[in-house]
């Protein structure tokens, strides 16, 4: 249950949201007092590593404090911002430093995004959120109204949607450049193997607070290598395995250029055999690959419904599907178009190309760079192109497909406005997140 509001209004009001105006008045967007952004960052290392270099990178930007709840993490960091403060819990962090802090970049495991991207929110900061944007369908909804009522500048971290090539073919498809789109297919070469939960207990290092790292997640015992710092990826608990990790990347061209909403239904049509018949792999973790169905709504973009399939863990799209040139063949990632006058294949990350090739007129686009748009926003710019609004759905799409993993062989059919599966109640409980005690957020769980 949704805490502090009635659910039917909660979702009327997020389904409402859905079509929703993409502008915020400029006078929600109040630069900091020093002109520059007063910001803290939560996980720094790794990929928080990166994205605090590449924040810190606009020159407009003050790093005030930095979080991680494995200390040794946090060496890198506090080097190169020796005046930050530190912290190993997040929400001591939010509180000491409330009035000090314009903006936060969340930049930790799958399951803890919602529940500080939230909390953050609802103390008037700024947010960057790594993507995916939320682990369950729900705090997706949620992080988005609140984003909204809020006015708080977002921006989730799919920073390949700003480069040239994916910007390029948004506007080369919506041109018309291969006609309407009958269909369009999507892959990644990402996996992330793990065989069920390993027997016995390891004692922790002393620079990581394991509860802490848990979070909202249930407790289990700590294990070396198996879940921190890398690993918890191919945990359900903790991540969304390759779909999670990519679709937020390679779905976000389509989404965008297609302006698509939210998929009627969805159907995980192939995983392996071995994976769906042992419980010990397929209640903890996520298989090596697998093949989704999706169906979405037509847009004045598409032929009319649009067949999604995406295909992970090394899994790609038929080969007689287009007409190849010798020598050519699919990418290890990206995205397919089928339209009515031809085909584009779109490499994560690389140019567009017409299949058959032939030689296409490309835009001339100004350069944008994904981090420092959002520190642009937060002082009073154009507002992000990743913001919440655009992000919550192109996330809750991917995660409706880690739910129909679980149903290997049943298409799901999704009603958006309730949130909910119709034809199958038993899906519906993986939709809310359920927090362990002491975790939970307002307006989350």
């Amino acid at each position: 249950m949704i805490a502090g509001m009635n659910r039917r209004h909660f979702l009327q009001a997020a389904a409402a949201g859905a079509t929703a105006p993409l502008i915020l008045p400029a006078r929600v967007r109040a630069a900091s007092p020093n002109g520059k952004l007063n910001h803290a960052a939560i996980g720094v290392d790794g990929q928080g590593w990166s994205d605090l270099q590449a924040l810190a990178g606009s020159n407009k930007l003050n790093v005030v404090a930095i979080c991680d709840v494995d200390t040794s993490r946090m060496e890198k960091a506090a080097q190169m911002f020796p005046a930050a403060r530190k912290y190993q819990d997040w929400r001591e962090l939010l509180n000491n430093e409330g009035d000090k802090i314009d903006s936060v970049n969340v930049t930790v495991p799958d399951h803890m995004h919602a529940s500080i991207a939230m909390a953050a929110m609802k103390k008037g900061k700024h947010v960057y959120c790594q993507k995916p944007l939320t682990h369950c369908v729900s705090e997706a909804r949620a992080l988005r109204k609140v984003a909204e009522e809020t006015g708080k500048v977002t921006q989730m971290g799919n920073q390949i949607q700003s480069n040239y090539e994916y910007r390029a073919a948004v506007q080369l498809l919506q041109q018309g450049v291969i006609g309407k789109i009958k269909a369009v297919h999507a892959w990644t070469p990402a996996t992330f193997p793990q065989r069920g939960r390993p027997a016995g207990e390891d004692q922790p290092p002393a620079s990581l607070n394991w509860d802490r790292w848990l979070g909202v997640a249930p407790q289990r015992p700590f294990k070396n290598g198996i879940y921190h710092a890398f690993n918890w990826r191919g945990w359900m608990d903790f991540g969304g395995g390759p779909l999670a990790d990519f679709w937020c990347h390679i779905m976000d061209t389509p989404f965008k250029a297609l302006e698509l909403t939210a998929p009627t239904s969805v159907h995980c049509i192939d995983a392996p055999k071995d994976w769906q018949e042992k419980a010990e792999w397929n209640k903890e973790n996520w298989p090596d690959w697998a093949v989704y169905q999706y169906e979405f709504p037509a847009t004045k973009y598409t032929t009319g419904s649009l067949p999604v399939t995406w295909y992970d863990g090394g899994k790609q799209p038929p080969a007689n599907l287009v007409a190849f040139e010798e020598g050519r063949k699919y990418p290890g990632g990206g995205s397919l178009f089928l339209g009515e006058g031809g085909n584009l294949i779109l490499p994560h990350v690389g140019t567009p190309v017409l299949v058959p090739f032939k030689k296409m007129d490309m835009p001339k686009l100004d350069p944008r760079n994904h981090y420092t748009h959002y520190v642009e926003a937060c002082l009073g710019g154009e507002r992000t192109t990743s913001n919440f609004t655009y992000a919550g759905p192109l996330t809750e799409a991917g995660l409706l497909g880690n739910i129909a993993c679980r149903f290997p062989g049943k298409k799901l059919e999704w009603n958006r406005d309730a949130m909910q599966f119709p034809n199958m109640g038993e899906a519906n409980q993986y939709v809310s997140p359920r927090y362990r005690g002491g975790w939970n957020v307002p307006d989350l769980g």
